[in-house]
């Protein structure tokens, strides 16, 4: 193919993504913050902190430089966690053209105000800009190892979606595109909320049954809001919807649902966080979540209640137990 595409962020999911794209026959080059962190991965030729063991591809280039960015791609693919999304663009705008297509594989809202990253991506680069995102069931060690995996690309622009899907689409690796960028930033950014709820449900010692309970009232909440902000409600049952809840509820590769875990065992946010040693998504998500609920009038008890766990020293065993003395009423 011999397509250019440069990466931000240098974490697990975006050197994940550099190896599909490099097996792909694509020229990388990938992006990371910290000098240190880069020169070990261009010294041992793997991301030894986030998925040791997994080779480059001799057409994976690192820099720390954001400058040797737009020189080397137009089409960038923004990896980095939700609360850096839109300093990094800022940071790296006065070094590109008008001609810059933006994806992302960021799961999460914009922490300032809660807004969703396609209008991070807008208010930047304009609406004219290119614009897509990589979202679905996904964890980055499998699709680095090459297991089979699905995703969704999700564009504003038909012929944008259908390009990313010519770079990361493989025998192993699955691309269906759509149009629904909202839809699909919902799906991605609540899921996270919720894995920590099953987590602290399973910590707790609760069984499959609570689990199970879990993900199908989170995914009403999901599409709730989602629908409420513009998304469409097909688009909840699919890869970005249904299929990312699921895999982040129920795996422990899951950072969201570790994270639960260890707080249903009655350890502290800041000890887990440590442990974990990574961007928890569902905590800052879980607040955005949270507020949008409020302001939009939209009941999301699931949601509520992890939200007051996190910020409001709730203790989980309350917290479920709210949820079960809730109003008995129909279920749709």
């Amino acid at each position: 193919m011999n397509q250019k595409i440069a990466i931000l962020g240098a974490g697990s999911w975006g050197t994940a993504l550099a190896i599909l794209a490099a097996r792909n026959g694509c020229q990388v080059l990938l992006w990371g913050h910290n000098p240190e962190h880069i020169r070990s991965l261009d010294q041992h030729r793997q991301n030894q902190r986030y998925l040791p063991g997994m080779v480059f591809p001799e057409n994976i280039a690192v820099t720390s430089d954001l400058k040797d960015i737009a020189p080397f791609s137009q089409l960038i693919l923004v990896c980095v966690p939700s609360q850096v999304f839109k300093q990094t663009l800022l940071a790296l705008k006065p070094y590109c053209t008008d001609n810059i297509a933006v994806a992302w594989a960021t799961k999460g809202f914009n922490p300032d105000d809660g807004s969703l990253l396609h209008e991070v991506v807008a208010e930047i680069f304009g609406l004219q800009t290119p614009a897509a995102l990589l979202s679905g069931p996904t964890f980055a060690r499998e699709v680095a190892a090459d297991l089979p995996t699905a995703i969704t690309i999700a564009a504003n622009q038909a012929k944008f979606a259908h390009q990313l899907a010519s770079i990361f689409h493989s025998e192993r690796f699955r691309t269906y595109t759509s149009t629904d960028l909202i839809g699909v930033e919902v799906g991605g950014a609540v899921k996270n909320v919720l894995a920590i709820a099953a987590g602290i449900a399973d910590g707790l010692g609760f069984g499959a049954n609570t689990r199970a309970a879990l993900i199908t009232r989170g995914l009403n909440e999901i599409i709730r809001l989602g629908v409420q902000l513009g998304g469409k409600q097909d688009t909840f049952m699919g890869l970005a919807g249904l299929g990312d809840l699921i895999l982040t509820c129920t795996d422990n590769q899951s950072r969201n649902r570790r994270f639960g875990l260890a707080l249903g065992q009655g350890k502290s946010r800041d000890e887990i966080t440590k442990e974990i040693g990574q961007e928890i998504e569902g905590i800052s998500a879980a607040k955005e979540t949270y507020l949008l609920a409020l302001k939009y009038g939209i009941d999301m008890p699931i949601t509520e209640q992890t939200y007051k766990v996190l910020y409001e020293q709730l203790a989980p065993q309350t917290a479920v137990q709210n949820l079960l003395s809730r109003e008995q009423k129909p279920e749709a």
